[in-house]
């Protein structure tokens, strides 16, 4: 869950994004518009869960594994250092994964 005031901005503007793309998906079922657009406004929505599904699923391993709270010089510990890069590097395949 985004906690930090800009987390939580960046998280409710893609549900926004998200919710006008629905919106405007029934639009084009109502008005049995051509499945070509229909198809691509699916695609677009996906996208976006999608995205907005990593960054909270990376926010919940930083929480939870990264020591999030640690001082920035704290990653001159190398154990931290090796948690912050596996972290960096689950997210990285997540976002893959759902793309």
């Amino acid at each position: 869950m985004p906690h930090s005031p800009e987390d939580k901005k960046r998280a409710i503007t893609r549900l926004r994004r998200i919710r006008g793309q629905a919106e405007a998906l029934e639009r084009h079922i109502a008005e049995g518009v051509d499945c070509g657009p229909v198809l691509q406004q699916l695609a677009a929505m996906r996208g976006a869960v999608n995205g907005l599904m990593a960054d909270v699923l990376e926010g919940h391993l930083r929480e939870s594994f990264g020591h999030a709270d640690c001082p920035i010089d704290s990653l001159e510990n190398p154990e931290h250092q090796r948690v912050h890069e596996a972290i960096d590097e689950v997210a990285s395949l997540v976002r893959s994964y759902l793309k």
